[in-house]
């Protein structure tokens, strides 16, 4: 077989899952893949379900020798290409994991000059078709500031409630910012910001990408985040949280696209939205250059774009008179949150017309 033909396996299996991993007229995905991806592991990868399974089941269902197989996920684990876990019957099991939010993410370690310049390559030729799938990726919520205490407010809707109700916390190297740094077009916000969390404790010893914190910690990343001007976003649904981003418009690959190309509901608002107090705003325009969706304007005086608010709160914290409050949204004008990734991995599947037989 062909390596292009293995590339291509390899790519169309990714593109089976909900997720999505566009193709392109010249080839430019399966490049990206050659660069990360050995010839053997490629093959095994284009095989592998997102259900955990063992490298003994592996190995049975594929017809590859076990040692094999087991040398090859060890490997592929190692460098972020696939998933392992715990599994309820014993045991590691291992899975396919998305590009996109996975793979990609997992190579902040690992990226270099020759690999930002293949992403961008990839993703200025697919990032319409793959933010513009319905329901979104991510989901903002708002800065803790922005959260008053008459607020009805759920640990899922609030950056700091969330993390508070984990165990265990860890913070690593955006790898958005880092692309854009190593192609000359970085940008002056935070690196050290891309949080993960988990409800186990230790839940990240000894890693190689993960800086290990304490939930005194884990707050600190947090208000850093806020105070550099960065959106909270979380995976877009209720439950079973382990990643809190922090976004920009100028570097995030999710957000680039919003403000690039114009896009709406590239991410899922968060419930509230900002609204500004005529009587007291001074109309100094601190609010509007701090929003980084271009959700205000001066239209004799400071007014908020309902359409373009996507209740972050950084305008708050831009206030320097309280004149701007969170307030919920009305009911139906955002799409409900489903409770669990499983059930976000339907209704996105549902969305490209997929069948999840094939990849489970």
């Amino acid at each position: 077989m062909q390596d292009q033909e293995i590339y291509q396996q390899l790519a169309s299996r990714l593109d089976e899952l909900p997720q999505g991993f566009p193709s392109t007229d010249d080839g430019a995905e399966l490049r990206l893949l050659a660069y990360l991806f050995s010839p053997e592991e490629a093959v095994l990868g284009a095989q592998l379900r997102m259900t955990l399974e063992k490298p003994g089941e592996i190995a049975e269902r594929i017809g590859m020798d076990v040692r094999e197989v087991s040398g090859l996920l060890k490997s592929m684990a190692k460098k972020g290409l696939i998933k392992v876990g715990g599994i309820p019957r014993g045991g590691m099991g291992f899975g396919l994991l998305p590009f996109v939010v996975g793979i990609y993410e997992m190579q902040a370690g690992r990226i270099d000059r020759e690999f930002a310049e293949l992403f961008e390559d990839y993703y200025q030729k697919t990032r319409a078709a793959m933010v513009q799938v319905q329901p979104p990726f991510h989901r903002v919520i708002p800065v803790g500031e922005a959260i008053t205490t008459d607020m009805s407010v759920q640990p899922y809707m609030s950056a700091a409630s969330l993390v508070k109700s984990m165990a265990s916390w860890g913070v690593s190297e955006c790898i958005c910012r880092k692309q854009r740094e190593l192609l000359d077009e970085g940008c002056e916000h935070p690196l050290e910001v891309c949080m993960v969390m988990s409800d186990r404790e230790n839940a990240f010893p000894g890693n190689e990408v993960i800086r290990k914190l304490d939930l005194e910690g884990a707050l600190e990343v947090l208000q850093i985040a806020a105070n550099a001007g960065l959106v909270h976003s979380v995976s877009n649904h209720r439950d079973g949280h382990w990643y809190l981003c922090n976004c920009c418009t100028c570097s995030c690959a999710i957000l680039r696209g919003m403000k690039e190309l114009g896009l709406a509901d590239v991410v899922a608002k968060s419930p509230y939205m900002a609204v500004i107090a005529e009587e007291d705003c001074i109309t100094c325009g601190a609010c509007m250059e701090r929003c980084p969706f271009e959700a205000i304007e001066d239209d004799d005086g400071m007014h908020v774009l309902e359409q373009k608010c996507q209740g972050c709160g950084q305008c708050i914290l831009a206030c320097s008179v309280d004149a701007i409050k969170m307030v919920s949204r009305e009911t139906g004008t955002i799409p409900d949150l489903v409770g669990t990734e499983e059930e976000w991995l339907q209704a996105r599947a549902a969305s490209r017309k997929i069948d999840l037989s094939n990849v489970l």
